[in-house]
């Protein structure tokens, strides 16, 4: 989290930043100011994505397993060696606050575990009233720190390689693009991956990836199935079931060979017959065609939620205490200022120029100077500008 409380995780629903080589990160570059306001917007609107569709104020345990939350996992409370533990975003500020915590980013089906029986005599804040186990609840490595079948932390300090890391639908685990065993898309901001493990657990999605899935750049073509009959399709008459979709497509499938990435609408073409229900059931799969499932529904109704909120002014809040004159003097006072920092800010903006320490001291230095002198003013009877 940043300084303000607000998540750093990614906005696109595959992605997380890149990250930089430890080369880079210890050569001191000079970046303007233009590069310092867009770099902020795009973490607030990253923050927002993540955090908009998860209450911040109230545990959501009492919700049930939750289709999609933000989650975090607490390593100060239950800690690597111990049972893993995932706690709800309201969790993170209220009852964990100080704690080094793991950012989880979004997870499925989840119930928070805040202050259960994984967590020793540490009691919820806002939820006392638990099971000591959530049985549905689903973990890996993510909930330690680990991330990709190399299990590193993320951000990783030893990690020389500029590279970045995709979620997978299935699992939910985070892998650096280099070890998805294939060339990643140019352009996936909206396509979703499956890696390869799920892939091959999950054998009959070999089928609907040589059909559906964004072609592989490797060379890794379509294959087909000896125990089905390439290109057979079945007609339907008004006495038959609905026709299953995967015997439609065919006997053909991708060579099961690295993670798969998928075009946005993929899921919506998936079979829903009762086989294929049955199978997906079977599989613990039954998200899988579910469109709302997917991240970027998520960030959407988010994003929908925020935009309907009334909007939340913490300084409004602080002047309700004081007297209608001290309000006014306040908000005048405050308004100035940010007009005036915003227009000295633009100006090195508009040249490309770099901001320094003493440029902003010197903008302090001014104001300061201004209020003592409008406080100086009133006392001897006489009022200054600001």
């Amino acid at each position: 989290m940043n300084e303000k409380g607000e998540s750093l995780l990614p906005k696109r629903p595959v992605f997380c930043p890149l990250i930089k080589s430890a080369s880079e990160m210890s050569e001191e570059q000079t970046v303007s100011l233009v590069d310092v306001l867009e770099e902020d917007k795009e973490l607030e609107e990253e923050a927002s994505a993540v955090l908009a569709g998860s209450d911040a104020e109230r545990c959501s345990y009492p919700q049930g397993y939750v289709k999609r939350q933000a989650l975090y996992a607490c390593n100060t409370c239950t800690p690597k060696g111990g049972q893993a533990a995932g706690v709800c975003l309201a969790c993170s500020y209220k009852c964990h606050e100080g704690h080094d915590l793991f950012e989880l980013y979004t997870k499925r089906n989840f119930r928070c575990d805040c202050g259960n029986g994984k967590f020793g005599d540490v009691r919820c804040q806002l939820f006392d009233d638990k099971d000591d186990v959530n049985e549905l609840n689903k973990y890996s490595h993510n909930f330690f720190g680990e991330y990709c079948t190399c299990r590193r932390p993320y951000p990783d300090p030893e990690d020389q390689v500029e590279d970045q890391m995709i979620q997978c639908v299935l699992c939910e685990d985070w892998l650096h693009g280099r070890h998805l065993g294939g060339a990643v898309p140019d352009s996936v901001e909206l396509q979703e991956m499956i890696c390869e493990s799920c892939m091959n657990a999950n054998d009959f999605l070999w089928i609907y990836a040589a059909h559906l899935a964004v072609p592989a750049e490797s060379g890794a073509g379509a294959v087909p199935d000896d125990d089905a009959e390439p290109g057979r399709k079945r007609s339907r008459t008004e006495d038959e079931a609905p026709a299953c979709r995967l015997k439609e497509l065919g006997g053909a499938r991708r060579v099961p060979s690295g993670a798969v990435f998928w075009p946005s609408g993929w899921r919506s073409r998936l079979c829903r017959c009762l086989v294929c229900q049955g199978r997906l059931s079977e599989a613990g799969l039954s998200f899988l065609p579910d469109e709302s499932d997917t991240v970027l529904a998520y960030e959407k109704k988010g994003e929908r939620e925020e935009e309907d909120a009334p909007a939340r002014d913490p300084l409004m809040s602080a002047l309700n205490n004081l007297d209608r004159v001290r309000q006014l003097e306040i908000i005048h006072g405050y308004n100035d200022m940010k007009s005036e920092l915003k227009d000295f800010l633009q100006r090195f903006a508009a040249e490309g120029k770099v901001v320094t320490s003493a440029d902003i001291r010197d903008f302090f230095e001014r104001q300061q100077s201004r209020k003592r002198r409008q406080v100086d003013g009133r006392a001897d009877g006489r009022f200054h500008c600001v």
